[in-house]
């Protein structure tokens, strides 16, 4: 293969094309085999058949669809854009989850030391 054939790539072929024929049918023979062992051509008619009998249904359930998969990624941009001020490394991470975990025994610590002294009055 030669580098300008890499590079730009094969002409397309035309399924008339003679040169081409045989090689498309048998793809074409192959996908359809696929199809029809996944039973991928019996959900697409099935598809086809609901589209056809409630197109309204169908077009709502198909743009309801892409409008929650939209807000979605709205709605995680946002998440992510408000995270971002505060970068920290994974040291740091771990630093302050360890300091939250000694602050809480530290204050328990001093909270018992202040109930077993005596209390003076003045």
């Amino acid at each position: 293969m030669g580098w300008k054939k890499l590079i730009m790539g094969e002409k397309m072929p035309d399924r008339n094309d003679p040169k081409y024929k045989e090689r498309y049918e048998r793809e074409v023979g192959f996908g359809r085999k696929v199809a029809r062992l996944l039973r991928i051509d019996k959900a697409a008619a099935a598809t086809q058949n609901f589209a056809n009998r409630w197109p309204r249904i169908f077009l709502g359930i198909v743009f309801g669809i892409v409008i929650l998969c939209f807000c979605l990624n709205v709605w995680r941009l946002s998440q992510v854009a408000r995270k971002a001020n505060g970068y920290q490394t994974a040291v740091e991470q771990q630093e302050k989850r360890y300091q939250d975990k000694i602050q809480p025994q530290l204050m328990m610590k001093q909270n018992n030391k202040a109930e077993n002294e005596p209390i003076t009055e003045n």
